[in-house]
Parts: structure tokens; C-alpha cells; sequence
């Protein structure tokens, strides 16, 4: 049982008016946690629930919802308050009504507006979750360092572990050496979401772009660019506005098969099944593209 009676009196502390709900409504979607629509008839929070044990990774996502928000670049939504309650961890964040008409142009110029906000480093401040996979940010000044050390090497390590060895360690661990030659280009640390699918972009009811369920780390920018073309979902006119505003680089079609080589090694280490033959083909297409 959710003790909505805890979480409401938190809701009020935290935004200066006492709030008592009339309703709550499940909302159906997520892979990982539950959601719903807390109400006094007035006003309305999102709320997520999950195990008490996924209480960092709720604490991860409203640093990460805080830090894009900030920018005044793209809307996300300003987490309130989160805590733990008998057996739930909770997160409650701004109800933003979704819904409107599709807007690719602006989400893209959006997008990278949010890229233009660099750091000194590649990182983040703290560690946070891809999906439910733990995303080690520690900083790092060579971005080569950073890719090979923080995501691919700690996604073959936890592939391993489940198993999954051979053919796909032998030629992962012959790339960790090599890859290095495929980034040729000098990028700054952008500000990234970090999991941009199609599933984590949606508009309000104005049209304007909003995104959510975030991984942010200052990274190449063109690792976001890469995921957005995964899954599929992102239209023409989302690339055209996001290359009017800034155009990728020349190399970018070999460099996005590496960055999302880091998303195939996740899935498989999430869902198993056909990711580890993706994951192994993305691998022998990088070290072809290197001569071996």
C-alpha cells in the first residue's frame, strides 16, 4: 500500500501550500517504475513509485530533470520532492499535459541549444542509471578515455558477467585498443540527455518539446545524435534544424555506429536475446572500418 498521505504532506512542504489530493490516477508506460496523476482538483503532481532500494536512481533522475531545466533550452519536468516510504521510494515531479501536435523542427533547434551548454571535463557529477543499468560519470579530460574506461569497457565487463564471452570479449576488447583512431574530431563536452529515444521525447499541449527519463553526462554530442537514430521515431525535419543549428562532423556516420555500440551492449545486458548478435556486428563493422 503507497502511502499517499506521507507523499502529499511532502508535496506541500516542499512547494509552500498544503496539498490534499481528491484522486490518484495510474498512467500507464513505464518499463521500470509505476506513475500517476496526484490531484487536489486544483493542482497536479507526477508521481513515480518504485522499490525503496531504487531510491538513487530517483535521486539520479531529478538531478538529471533539474540540470536540463535549468538550461531554459527544452522543457522537462522540475522534480518537487522525493523520499522513501515504508517499503516505496517516490519521486514527484511537474504534471506537464502532454499531447500536442509534433514539432521535429523545434525539438532538433531545441536539442541543440541544450548541446551548447559545456563543462570543462566529460562526466557528471555523479553516477546515475541507463535504464536500470548503473552509468559510472567519474570525470574525465580525454573523451577517448572517457568512452573507452566509462561506457564500453563497463558494458563488456557486465556482459561477461551474464555470460556472454567469446567471440563478443575477443573482438570488444580488440576495438577497446583500436577505436581511439575513429574519433578524429576535437568535441566539446555538451550537456546530453543521455537516453534520447523516441520514447522520452513528447510535446505539451502547445506543441513545444519535452523530455524526460534522463542519463545526462557532458559528452560528444554527437553520442545523443547517434541513439536518436537507433530506434528510429525522430522525423527529417528534427535533423535539418538540429544541423542548421549546429552541423555534425564529418566522420559522423562511423563514429555514431561506435556510440550506439554502447546502447546494444545495455540492451543485451538488460534483455539478452539478438542484442549480443547486433552488439558483435557493430563491432566487426568498426574494426573492418580500421582494417582488421
Amino acid at each position: 500500500m503507497i502511502d499517499w498521505n506521507h507523499i502529499s504532506h511532502h508535496i506541500g512542504e516542499q512547494s509552500g501550500k498544503t496539498f490534499t489530493p481528491l484522486y490518484n490516477q495510474s498512467i500507464g508506460g513505464g518499463c521500470i517504475s509505476s506513475s500517476y496523476c496526484l490531484s487536489d482538483g486544483e493542482r497536479k503532481f507526477f508521481v513515480k513509485i518504485n522499490g525503496a532500494d531504487l531510491f538513487e536512481m530517483f535521486e539520479a533522475e531529478a538531478a538529471g530533470l533539474k540540470r536540463i531545466a535549468d538550461t531554459a533550452t527544452i522543457n522537462a519536468p522540475r522534480p518537487i520532492c522525493s523520499g522513501v516510504v515504508d517499503r516505496h521510494a517516490y519521486l514527484v515531479l511537474e504534471y506537464i499535459a502532454l499531447g500536442g501536435r509534433p514539432n521535429g523542427h523545434q525539438a532538433g533547434a531545441c536539442l541543440a541549444a541544450l548541446h551548447s551548454h559545456t563543462a570543462a571535463q566529460f562526466g557528471w557529477g555523479q553516477d546515475n542509471y541507463i535504464g536500470s543499468t548503473p552509468q559510472p560519470n567519474n570525470w574525465c579530460d580525454r573523451w577517448v578515455d572517457f568512452w573507452r574506461q566509462r561506457r564500453l569497457a563497463f558494458q563488456l565487463q557486465l556482459a561477461a558477467k551474464r555470460g556472454y564471452r567469446g567471440r563478443l570479449q575477443q573482438r570488444g576488447e580488440q576495438l577497446l585498443d583500436l577505436f581511439p583512431a575513429l574519433i578524429d574530431h576535437n568535441p566539446p563536452p555538451s550537456l546530453i540527455h543521455g537516453d534520447l529515444w523516441s520514447g522520452n521525447l513528447s510535446y505539451n499541449v502547445s506543441g513545444e518539446p519535452v523530455i524526460y527519463d534522463p542519463a545526462i553526462y557532458f559528452a560528444d554530442r554527437e553520442a545523443e545524435l547517434a541513439m536518436t537514430e537507433l530506434f528510429g521515431g525522430f522525423p527529417e525535419s528534427f535533423y535539418r534544424a538540429y544541423n542548421n543549428a549546429w552541423p555534425l562532423e564529418r566522420g559522423y556516420a562511423v563514429r555514431k555506429v561506435l556510440y550506439n555500440l554502447y546502447h546494444l551492449l545495455n540492451h543485451l545486458n538488460l534483455f539478452g536475446g539478438g542484442y549480443a548478435g547486433q552488439a558483435l556486428h557493430s563491432i566487426d563493422h568498426l574494426l573492418a572500418e580500421l582494417g582488421h
